[in-house]
């Protein structure tokens, strides 16, 4: 009903600016009789000897169409439908006027054999199993195939993902369920069937929707556009986002294999600005027969808990006896990393962006570095930051690979930051004694036991 509201004030639209001026006059155009209704419902047998190619024709000026032909719905003034099974089928026929809604009698065809190149594809076939059979889909709650059940696209992306206009509204987000149970609440929400057994039939069982209970419909698939109609029938989904897409059975299909596929829908502006819901589904049977794989460790980062050789440490620091070498912090690669059990995560400063690594940092160790050196025989600490340099010793305990720097001396420093590292004893949680010109070294500067997780800086040699 909402849907022909848009339509009806889309056609009176232009009646509305004619009359805005006219006082006290809000008479509506008139409403078209029956008799002046004129429809052509075509069946051209040298298209398909069983007729099952329709031709829609909407011959009245100035009106919208509204057609309903039993496997689907259409609004345009001309289409064509293609009946893939034989039997009888029913053409409902509505036009839009200025006055009103002129519903048409029905119209009853016979299709008298069965074409079923119109279901041939291999799309048809993972959708719906095959002619003559049925397949069903779950939402994806469990992960078993996506990451979870539902992505976020911007509102011109499409099959795999492609942007479908240069310079559109293309872009992806994909949650992954594990972290962000927020989405939705965790349960069952149902199944989704769609069969080729006499015609295009879905079956949904919304379990998560009680107000939408057991859903009947029909569907058509587009292999060319790689969009799915559903009418009478919406795909499973989540009772948050139940209100806020307008149209639920117009789908864009993201991706359609044997065992998942990918059903995108427009989210509406009012519901936190339009893009794409992406929801994920897989088949029943791949998940009554999913396994989960089991998880392989693949052990503790690269260079965690170095072992030195007595003096590589000191060595590597400072570039040997008599010598000198600067780090700087690596802002422009990959400056700080939660390590928990050898483990870090981060990639670059993006991986923290804002909350962790932001722009002051940027600002606060621009042109500073910090220097380890070995200057008439002394073990020396130089801290160079924004035009003040402080200066001290630093010793090395070897057996845990601890440097203590004198004074309280501390790396480069950002006040503004809660990750500002003070300790003045840091620890080398990650280095490269054979690399290190290349990979730099992780300092820690504060260990969580709870967690076994070290905040570490990552310096480099410039």
């Amino acid at each position: 009903m909402k849907r022909i509201k848009i339509l009806l004030y889309a056609l009176l639209a232009p009646l509305f600016l004619i009359t805005a001026c006219q006082d006290d006059n809000y008479e509506l155009g008139r409403m078209l009789d029956k008799s002046e209704i004129k429809f052509r419902i075509e069946q051209p047998l040298n298209l398909d000897a069983g007729g099952n190619t329709v031709i829609l024709i909407n011959e009245t000026p100035g009106t919208l169409s509204m057609w309903d032909y039993g496997t689907g719905r259409s609004e345009r003034r001309v289409d064509t439908v293609r009946f893939a099974f034989e039997g009888e089928y029913i053409i409902k026929f509505s036009a839009a006027t200025a006055g009103g809604i002129v519903e048409m009698d029905p119209v009853t065809i016979q299709v008298t054999q069965n074409n079923l190149a119109y279901v041939d594809d291999p799309l048809w076939t993972a959708l719906s199993g095959g002619v003559g059979n049925e397949k069903t889909w779950i939402l994806d709650i469990d992960a078993k195939y996506f990451d979870g059940p539902l992505y976020f696209y911007g509102t011109d992306n499409g099959w795999e993902g492609a942007c479908m206009n240069e310079g559109g509204d293309c872009w992806n987000w994909n949650p992954d369920y594990a972290g962000n149970t927020w989405l939705m609440p965790a349960g069952d929400y149902g199944t989704m069937t769609f069969n080729l057994k006499g015609g295009p039939f879905v079956t949904v069982n919304h379990k998560m929707l009680p107000n939408r209970g057991t859903e009947n419909g029909t569907y058509f698939l587009d292999t060319d556009t790689r969009t799915l109609i559903m009418t009478d029938a919406t795909p499973l989904h989540d009772a948050g986002r139940d209100g806020c897409v307008s149209s639920w059975g117009n789908i864009r299909l993201l991706s359609l294999t044997e065992n998942a596929m990918q059903f995108a829908v427009l989210r509406m502006n009012s519901c936190e600005g339009a893009a794409l819901l992406v929801y994920n589904y897989v088949s029943k049977e791949y998940s009554d027969n999913w396994v989960p794989e089991e998880p392989v460790d693949a052990g503790p980062d690269e260079g965690y808990n170095p072992t030195f050789a007595p003096g590589q440490l000191l060595n590597m620091l400072t570039g040997g006896a008599s010598s000198g070498r600067v780090w700087n912090l690596d802002a422009s690669g990959n400056p700080v990393d939660w390590i928990a059990g050898g483990k870090g995560w981060t990639e670059s400063a993006a991986s923290s962006s804002d909350w962790g690594w932001n722009t002051s940092w940027e600002t606060a160790v621009a042109d500073s570095w910090i220097r380890f050196d070995r200057f008439g025989g002394t073990q020396n600490y130089t801290r160079r930051q924004k035009g003040a340099t402080t200066t001290g010793t630093f010793t090395i305990k070897e057996d845990t690979n601890e440097i203590t720097l004198s004074n309280g001396n501390t790396l480069l420093q950002n006040p503004d930051s809660w990750m500002n590292p003070t300790a003045s004893t840091i620890k080398v949680v990650k280095a490269f004694p054979n690399d290190f010109q290349s990979k730099g070294i992780w300092f820690g500067t504060s260990y969580d036991a709870g967690k076994d997780e070290w905040l570490a800086f990552h310096y480099i040699i410039p």
